[in-house]
């Protein structure tokens, strides 16, 4: 069979099996009273509800046909090493279709989305999609105000006790994903458990490896899009600075209609020259062609330099009540994961916080943090050398992947989309690529699958 052919029949095959998947489900036969449950032995949520550490939150009722949708919550160790330091529940959704389909694990890297959506590999394959929220985040906090339990290996210890858990209902081929710092999550992850899983799609990642050398993010933001582009987005900030007096003064007012306040940040003024400085790398992670026009200029209101550079660096993300919520993620970018840099030059004489965008600022004062510089070269040299089936896809005009991972590992290779952003799919790929990405994806779930599919 050819890989055209397979790939039409496999698209096929997978909106099928996934309309059938709930009334195949529900005909089982009722699980033995006793004994591990098997696939196909019970409705899943019984078999859920049988897993051990595992409860049944709530079955949703938003899911597409032949899914179902639940959030569950996971009894996991606070530290993987000591069993004495305690245990948290970590929360997890499951589309579910059929026991007999693939199944993909998928991350955020952040709080977890109760949005019913399939990622990419998951509607590609007709696969049920588990999602694990990362600790730390959303639900899924250990107790106490202390982070220092949130590392990366951490967190991969986590998704290897949630893949071992679920394979008893999943017993089929395995693959996980991830886009942005869910992608970076997937790497970890694999980087520890090579054997979790049967490959990986890592979508728009970023991989600082030497935290200390950020020139390749400064070299792509000096170098993106046009001169005279750059040049338009250079000259909105300093627009908004020189206005910083009447941008700031609405910023506040925001906050005091909202009940917001800066204690985090320190100030609404930072919090405006943060969000100024970063809006030069957000826009190019986002923009499109029809963005690029709509940059403002010399005529530009304050009123209008403040909707776009709200629309672009989303200033609420500064004030407390959402700051407090990436407070995590902060800790990590100081910790381990490094950040990269933003040229100021152009903007230098108007600073008065010019070490606003370090993670410190972020993370309130009495949670210490030390950076750990041997996190993240660890992570690049097992990509370069060992990570066997993954495969990344880049966006060519994305900054966040001016340093990126360079997969060497057998079966592992690197994609871009050009003219690409932080947003790009597999579906966004030359057609030879595209074609070449998913017949990998196939490749990986294995011939017993097709067979079982197709019946070839």
């Amino acid at each position: 069979m050819s890989v055209w052919t397979r790939r039409r029949l496999l698209t096929s095959a997978a909106s099928a099996v996934s309309a059938a998947g709930l009334a195949a489900t529900a005909a089982v036969p009722a699980r033995a009273a006793a004994g591990r449950p098997r696939p196909g032995d019970a409705d899943i949520a019984d078999t859920l509800r049988a897993l051990p550490g595992l409860r049944l939150i709530e079955e949703r009722q938003d899911a597409e046909p032949g899914y179902r949708h639940f959030v569950l919550g996971l009894r996991q160790p606070v530290d993987h090493t000591d069993p004495a330091a305690g245990t948290f529940e970590q929360r997890l959704t499951l589309l579910h279709t059929a026991a007999d389909r693939p199944t993909v694990l998928f991350s955020t890297g952040y709080h977890a989305v109760l949005t019913p959506r399939r990622t990419e590999p998951a509607t590609l394959l007709g696969a049920n999609q588990l999602q694990v929220e990362h600790r730390y985040f959303g639900t899924s906090r250990p107790a106490g105000s202390g982070y220092t339990h949130l590392t990366i290996r951490q967190a991969a210890d986590d998704h290897h006790r949630v893949v071992r858990l679920f394979r008893r209902v999943y017993p089929g081929a395995w693959l996980s994903t991830g886009s942005s710092k869910g992608g970076m999550t997937s790497v970890y992850h694999r980087r520890f458990h090579p054997g979790d899983v049967d490959g990986t799609v890592v979508y728009s990642a970023p991989n600082n490896v030497d935290d200390r050398e950020d020139s390749a993010y400064l070299r792509f933001l000096e170098t993106v899009g046009s001169a005279p582009d750059r040049e338009a987005v250079k000259a909105a900030q300093r627009r908004m600075l020189l206005h910083r007096t009447e941008l700031v003064a609405r910023y506040e007012a925001w906050a005091s209609t909202t009940g917001d306040t800066f204690r985090i940040i320190g100030s609404a003024d930072k919090a405006f020259e943060i969000a100024v400085l970063r809006v030069l790398f957000m826009f190019w992670q986002r923009a499109t062609p029809a963005d690029v026009e709509a940059i403002p200029g010399p005529e530009a209101t304050t009123d209008e330099l403040y909707t776009w550079l709200d629309h672009w660096a989303g200033l609420s993300l500064y004030a407390d009540t959402a700051a407090g919520r990436y407070i995590p993620y902060w800790y990590q970018i100081g910790t381990q994961l490094g950040y990269g840099e933003i040229p100021t030059a152009h903007v230098a004489d108007l600073l008065r916080h010019p070490d606003g965008i370090a993670a410190r600022n972020f993370v309130p004062r009495d949670i210490p943090m030390a950076f750990d510089t041997t996190a993240m070269p660890d992570i690049d040299r097992w990509v370069r050398r060992r990570g066997s089936r993954m495969l990344f896809v880049n966006g060519a005009q994305d900054p966040t992947v001016a340093e990126h991972f360079r997969p060497g590992g057998a079966d592992s290779r690197l994609l871009w989309v050009p003219g690409g952003n932080h947003s790009v799919d597999i579906a966004n790929l030359s057609p030879t690529d595209r074609a070449s990405a998913e017949d990998t994806l196939f490749r990986w779930v294995g011939q017993e699958y097709f067979t079982q599919t197709l019946g070839t």
